[in-house]
This record gives structure tokens, C-alpha cells and sequence, in this order.
């Protein structure tokens, strides 16, 4: 029996389960292979690197989902989705950001439309739908965190996530409510082994006048696609990026510096915690190989570990 890569439910003899079509356009029956192998998405990707506005380490296509056609087409302009191939080196990244990004989902982050595609080579494409765009050629206005810094992408790193609560501050429309939900994230990435969230993995988005942090993107458990990874976090919190504790994470990050009270911190102390045991099943659930499926657990406990929770 198959599984569907959009929803990791049972699917029978078909690729894809109607629930997981349906949460991407209510009228699709089927979807189609992509058009491209593994090695020619990311060929295309360079070739269409100049022409796009969103880039990284993982290669990337910008795609419209051609409804009457049941399939991805990959465009140079006015995509409404991402895709992510499978990476020439780190293994596996779209089964890992799918499900990293399915855990973020199920501790009430806000997540965007994603899941993954099968490829012409029976590989696995990650899509994500871009949230900064409605209609057919508008823009929502956003602005990640590098930009608001006055930073570039060389310079992403060169920062600090006390600095970042400044920036709410400063920026968004309500400060208080913006910096509970960066303290969630903080902790999930933490657990989840993502030590890569720079500047460019965060943004503010006006969204009805209200300026608020963007639905989560790029969180993947870095941890185990590195070897011998000597950090824990991409942005320093009190002047550390590694051995990372419970009074840094929750007491003075949470607590002292997001101006959080015991009552928020503990919701959302809980909240992750209470989500522990159904991370575990959608690990064990996932397209991740079973050697990766292990390390991801081994990081989680470990990181639940650390934090006493």
C-alpha cells in the first residue's frame, strides 16, 4: 500500500491520497510526476537562479499547480509555489523540511500549505505555497529579518536573537503577542536540531494592516544533515551559540527578554511537551530513511533532555 507524501496517509494503489489533492486545489483528482529528475530540478535552478527572488543553500523552483493539466509547471515569474529538490550532498532535505515542518504545524505554528511530489526519477520534491503572494500577480508586502537589520545575506549570521526582539518591537503591530509565538519557535527549532535560522529565515508580513511575524519556512533539523555540527543555534542568545540551557532558553530568553509571564511560558512549555509522543509517530511515519528516522529521535530526546521538560 502507498503513502501520500502530502499527507502521509494510507493511499492504496494511487500516489497521492484525495485529502492530501484536495489541500492543494479542491477541483484536482490526480497529480501528475514532475516533468524533471532530481539532477535536472536543480540544473534548472541555477540556470533560473538570476530570475528568482528567493535563494539559499537548497536549490529552488518557482511553480504554478496547473489545475486542468494535474501537474506542476515550473515558471520564471508568478509562481505561487516553491519546490525543492533532493540536494547533491545533504541527504534527504525535502522528506526532513516536510516533516519538520508537519511537527512546527502540530504545536499550533503557523505553517503554510506544503507536503511533497514525486519526481520523474521517483524521487522526492518538497513544495511549500508562497505566502506572500494572492491573486494572480499581487504581492504581500514582507520583509525578513536581514533586511530589517539593515543586513545582507553575507551578513545573516552577524546578529543576535536579543536583537531580533528589538526589531518586534520596533516593527510589529503588536509586539507582545509576536514575541510569544518567536519564543515558541525558538524552542522548536532548538529541539528539532535547527541550528540554522538566521536572519533571512524570518520575516514580518503586512497582512490587513497588521504587521506580524510570517508563517514559518526553511525549519529543518540541520543537525543531522551535518556532520560534526559545533553549534546549536544560527543567531547567539546571551552571547552563546552552543551548550544551550534551560535558564538561557526559557528563564532569560522567555522570560527576561520577550517580557514573557509564567503563565505564557508555561502554556507553551507544555504545549511542545504535550506534542512530544506524536512527534515520535510522525517520525516513525515519515519518508525519512530509517537510519534518519533514529537520528532525528536521538535529537529530540536529547534536546527535551537538556530542557528538563
Amino acid at each position: 500500500m502507498n503513502k501520500c507524501p502530502i499527507t502521509y496517509l494510507p493511499c492504496g494503489d494511487d500516489r497521492y491520497s484525495s485529502k492530501g489533492l484536495k489541500l492543494l486545489a479542491s477541483g484536482l483528482s490526480q497529480l501528475k510526476q514532475l516533468e524533471y529528475t532530481a539532477e535536472e530540478q536543480r540544473r534548472e535552478s541555477f540556470l533560473r537562479s538570476r530570475k528568482m527572488s528567493v535563494q539559499g543553500i537548497q536549490p529552488k523552483l518557482s511553480a504554478v499547480l496547473n489545475i486542468k493539466e494535474e501537474k506542476f509547471d515550473i515558471v520564471d515569474r508568478y509562481g505561487r509555489f516553491l519546490l525543492k529538490p533532493q540536494h547533491h550532498i545533504y541527504p534527504q532535505m525535502p522528506e526532513n523540511e516536510d516533516l519538520t515542518m508537519r511537527l512546527a504545524e502540530s504545536t499550533g505554528l503557523e505553517v503554510p500549505i506544503h507536503g511533497m511530489v514525486w519526481a520523474k526519477d521517483n524521487t522526492l520534491t518538497y513544495f511549500i505555497k508562497r505566502f506572500d503572494r494572492k491573486g494572480q500577480k499581487d504581492k504581500i508586502p514582507i520583509e525578513d529579518f536581514a533586511q530589517l537589520a539593515g543586513l545582507s545575506r553575507d551578513t545573516k549570521y552577524n546578529y543576535s536573537m536579543e536583537k531580533v526582539i528589538a526589531l518586534i518591537n520596533k516593527h510589529c503591530t503588536f509586539p507582545a503577542i509576536e514575541k510569544a509565538k518567536l519564543f515558541k519557535l525558538v524552542l522548536f527549532c532548538f529541539i528539532t536540531g535547527n541550528e540554522d535560522m538566521h536572519l533571512k529565515n524570518f520575516s514580518i508580513i503586512n497582512r490587513n494592516g497588521i504587521i506580524e511575524i510570517s508563517p514559518c519556512y526553511d525549519l529543518i533539523n540541520t543537525t543531522i544533515e551535518l556532520e560534526n555540527v559545533s553549534e546549536e543555534i544560527a543567531l547567539t542568545i546571551k552571547g552563546k551559540k552552543k551548550n544551550l540551557t534551560k535558564q538561557m532558553l526559557i528563564d532569560y530568553f522567555g522570560g527576561e527578554r520577550c517580557e514573557l509571564n509564567d503563565k505564557v511560558i508555561t502554556k507553551t512549555v507544555d504545549t511542545i511537551f504535550d506534542a512530544k509522543s506524536n512527534w515520535i509517530k510522525e517520525i516513525d511515519n515519515s519518508f525519512l530513511s530509517e537510519e534518519m528516522k533514529e537520528k532525528y529521535v536521538n535529537v529530540v530526546e536529547t534536546r527535551f533532555e537538556r530542557l528538563n521538560i
